[in-house]
């Protein structure tokens, strides 16, 4: 009796998954992940997206492979690098805010590494910085996280530094 609740679960389970796809509403695979590293699922093929995305509802890992970059997973790098942001700017906070108060830094050099401003554009971060300074870091009452929030949109009207995002 158990086995044969087991092999219906799974065939229902598997129709939940298939139905998407047999209806037509389902037109690229299921992602990454495990399972779409395993049943190889970039091909059209209905029954190898089906058992690609129940392997990866069953594990949970496509969450894990997005944050990490693995199993197939790409996060494009923003998700690791606004949270090692996040972490140099809790570590850092007053220096940062010293050194965006002067125009430059170690401390300002390393977080425009982490942000990916390029060597060549180092410059107008700095100076963007020291412009906006009142704004970004408000005499010790910003957090970190929100004067990186500032930053990001401080950087994002800036004419050149919004290009090297």
């Amino acid at each position: 009796m158990r086995k044969l609740f087991g092999a219906v679960m799974m065939i229902a389970l598997i129709c939940v998954q298939a139905h998407p796809v047999l209806a037509g509403g389902y037109s690229h695979d299921p992602g990454c992940g495990l399972g779409s590293e395993i049943f190889k699922s970039g091909s059209k093929n209905v029954s190898s997206q089906t058992m690609a995305s129940t392997t990866n509802q069953f594990l949970f890992n496509q969450l894990f492979g997005l944050s990490s970059g693995t199993v197939g997973c790409t996060n494009s790098g923003h998700f690791a690098q606004s949270e090692q942001a996040a972490l140099f700017a809790n570590l850092n906070f007053d220096n940062l805010s010293q050194e965006m108060a002067q125009g430059g830094g170690e401390h300002l050099a390393s977080l425009a590494v982490i942000l990916g401003v390029p060597e060549e554009r180092r410059a107008e971060f700095f100076a963007m910085t020291q412009e906006k300074y009142a704004t970004l870091v408000q005499s010790g009452e910003t957090s970190p996280r929100a004067m990186l929030t500032s930053l990001q949109e401080a950087m994002d009207a800036h004419p050149v530094l919004a290009r090297v995002r």
